[in-house]
């Protein structure tokens, strides 16, 4: 059987290949010329079962021509695709400008469920991202050597409410909070981008004052969601180890996640990493 690859950036497709590949599959990669890492390549000519083919990110015809030509009836979408790009960069063939121009909003879970929807009445099923990767779903409770102490918990708390607000707007999944103040808000930037604005503001509150800001000298906490109807076929929660890096560059103390709906990749060295940097992670049931 031939699993399709929609491929986005990040180590996220190679992640999904090569645990396809671990399983027996052939797998046709549909690549994005403005995301997919070209390492891509190396990795198709290196295994005669994997087939690459680039494409734009507009071009929603020939990856249907592609993957029904290669007899593909599954694929897996993996990676990201920049929202930026999503609504800026894009160059739609006539099949995408028309799926455009009858979505109801421009969110990226609009556009992908009617993306997935033609794909299906196409005879390909868009499957879950998660389908062959499951162990590395976060898991429930502290994972990390160190638990999240009062303070923390509390910023966890008042977090949780409102990225799930802000979420189920599809605005982002994320927010950075310190002394149960919303610091910063994902948007289209997203998670590591917002994690280092919120480092940013406070040092800049704290060079205003001279010394550590006197409402929020808290440090800060991050939690990241999935949507009240997160479809686990795209847009999945991903927590990699540059995320705890920028953690660190901004002085957040703190990562909360959903379990079961966010993948943590390089899982034993991204705890590796938190534990060195006395980092708190914990996975939080849906719905607590």
């Amino acid at each position: 059987m031939k699993l399709g690859l929609i491929a986005g950036n990040g180590r996220f497709p190679f992640l999904l290949l090569d645990a396809a590949r671990a399983q027996g599959l052939s797998v046709v990669v549909a690549a994005i010329r403005q995301e997919t890492d070209p390492e891509m390549e190396e990795r198709a000519a290196s295994d005669a079962q994997v087939t690459l083919h680039w494409l734009g990110l507009g071009e929603l015809s020939r990856l249907i021509e592609t993957f029904q030509k290669e007899g593909v009836t599954r694929a897996v979408m993996a990676g990201q695709v920049k929202h930026k790009q999503i609504f800026s960069s894009i160059r739609p063939d006539w099949r995408l400008a028309k799926l455009l121009m009858n979505l109801r909003t421009r969110s990226t879970d609009m556009l992908l469920g009617a993306v997935a929807k033609v794909l299906g009445d196409e005879g390909i099923e868009l499957i879950s991202s998660t389908s062959f990767l499951e162990p590395l779903l976060a898991v429930e409770g502290v994972m990390t050597s160190r638990e999240p102490d009062e303070e923390e918990r509390k910023n966890i708390e008042y977090g949780l409410g409102v990225a799930r607000g802000v979420a189920g707007f599809d605005i982002g999944q994320t927010v950075v909070v310190a002394a149960q103040a919303c610091v910063a808000v994902e948007a289209m930037e997203g998670t590591d981008a917002a994690i280092e604005r919120a480092g940013a503001l406070m040092r800049t509150m704290d060079d205003e004052n001279g010394e550590s800001a006197s409402t929020l000298e808290r440090k800060l906490t991050v939690v990241k969601v999935a949507k009240p109807k997160q479809d686990m076929r795209f847009d999945v929660p991903v927590i990699g180890i540059e995320t705890i890096e920028t953690m660190i560059r901004a002085g957040a103390t703190c990562l909360s996640v959903e379990a079961g709906r966010t993948l943590l990749f390089d899982r034993d060295n991204l705890l590796t990493r938190a534990n060195a940097a006395s980092i708190a992670i914990v996975g939080v049931p849906r719905g607590y």
